[in-house]
């Protein structure tokens, strides 16, 4: 999965998209998500280390990643 290179993102989760002008805000995990996704982390990458760092069970991060992708592409954030 690959964000947009134009993205502009914060630390506090805001979200721009210059191409179409949109805007929008993510809570704190999904912004360090998006970090994580302009560093080049792959998603087994970033899995594992939301695995690693906050109590989530596999099967419930893989249904929650799944929705946060299809969030993305409807967001037209993502370089597909």
């Amino acid at each position: 999965m690959l964000l947009k290179k134009n993205i502009a993102t914060s630390e506090s989760g805001f979200i721009f998209n210059p191409s179409s002008g949109d805007s929008f805000s993510a809570n704190p995990i999904a912004a360090e998500i998006l970090q994580w996704l302009k560093q080049g982390l792959s998603s087994a990458e970033i899995k594992k280390n939301l695995l690693e760092k906050y109590d989530v069970e596999k099967g419930q991060l893989e249904g929650d990643w799944d929705d946060f992708k299809s969030q993305l592409k409807e967001a037209n954030l993502l370089d597909l």
